[in-house]
């Protein structure tokens, strides 16, 4: 799998840590790690997390509806514009002009 090799950069969208956290929270989610634990995971994992920007909301306000989740809109408009690949199964993903991986 891709996130495996220690020589790809890695990125980890803003929105998915705000998905993540708010399922948490609301006890939708179990990590079996605290927050806390995640955060600090990806710090030391050296995984940079993309901010939500304004070139991220732009490309999002030009998305086609494929998809009601709107973590997900917003990380396939994080990916189209950074250029980056999405770790993802789902598949209403390919419904728009992402690079997608799931091994």
């Amino acid at each position: 799998m891709i996130i495996k090799n220690i020589h790809e950069s890695c990125f980890l969208s803003a929105a998915s840590l705000w998905e993540i956290t708010i399922k948490y929270q609301n006890k939708k989610l179990e990590l079996g790690i605290s927050l806390e634990e995640l955060f600090a995971f990806a710090d030391r994992n050296q995984i940079e997390i993309i901010p939500i920007n304004y070139i991220h909301l732009l490309q999002l306000s030009k998305l086609p509806a494929h998809h009601n989740d709107p973590f997900n809109r917003l990380i396939i408009a994080q990916a189209i514009s950074e250029d980056l690949k999405v770790i993802s199964r789902d598949t209403i993903f390919k419904n728009y002009m992402v690079k997608q991986v799931w091994d």
